[in-house]
């Protein structure tokens, strides 16, 4: 019997040798012990005990809360490296698929010129025609105002063609700038492809 318990004796040494126990102050200033993180414990520092009760580790709430927003900025800033890498090379492909040299390029910048230069024309017809329209309706309403307050259609019909021409003046606008935005953008496509290719072809 005696040799049974010294082995069991034995036996248990490692086990507690082993046991530890976590310990802290919780918010309403009491401490709190438990083989593992008591409840109370989280947000606060904790502190883990070895079986004579002695601290053998510091865990540091508020460390461990910045490492944890560090590690999550750290992969969200990962992530978006890789899609801006992704889209680069997805951008590149596409560039070198659709150009075979500088050339490709330059006819591709002249038929872009050429719709945009279509399309200013295309407007400018039509703010002529409107404005056309809009003296024809203000000479109608010129004759009328002798003969007391003009008819509402015809009131209504100036005010909706000086709307239209507000209008396409504004898209007008937009469609000039435009050159300067096609020009930037085959010079950026010819710069990559030169980047890509190694001087072009």
């Amino acid at each position: 019997m005696l040799r049974a318990a010294l082995l069991i004796a034995v036996i248990a040494l490692p086990m507690a040798a082993e046991a530890q126990t976590y310990r802290c102050v919780g918010k309403d200033g009491k401490k709190y012990y438990g083989a593992t993180v008591p409840v109370q414990c989280l947000g606060q520092p904790v502190e883990q005990l070895n079986s004579q009760g002695l601290v053998t580790k510091r865990f540091d709430a508020a460390a461990s809360a910045a490492e944890r927003e560090k590690k999550a900025a750290d992969e969200e800033d990962r992530k978006k490296r890789e899609a801006v890498s992704k889209e680069e090379g997805r951008r590149n492909r596409a560039l070198l698929a659709t150009y075979t040299s500088d050339k490709d390029i330059e006819q591709a910048r002249a038929r872009a010129l050429k719709d945009n230069e279509a399309a200013v024309k295309d407007i400018e017809q039509r703010v002529a025609g409107l404005k056309k329209r809009l003296g024809e309706l203000k000479k109608e309403s010129d004759a009328n105002s002798g003969k007391g307050t003009p008819p509402a259609k015809l009131a209504s019909d100036i005010s909706s063609v000086e709307f239209d021409i507000k209008t396409q003046e504004g898209l007008l606008g937009t469609k000039k700038k435009e050159v300067d935005l096609i020009n930037a953008r085959y010079n950026d496509d010819k710069k990559r492809f030169h980047e890509l290719t190694k001087g072009g072809k």
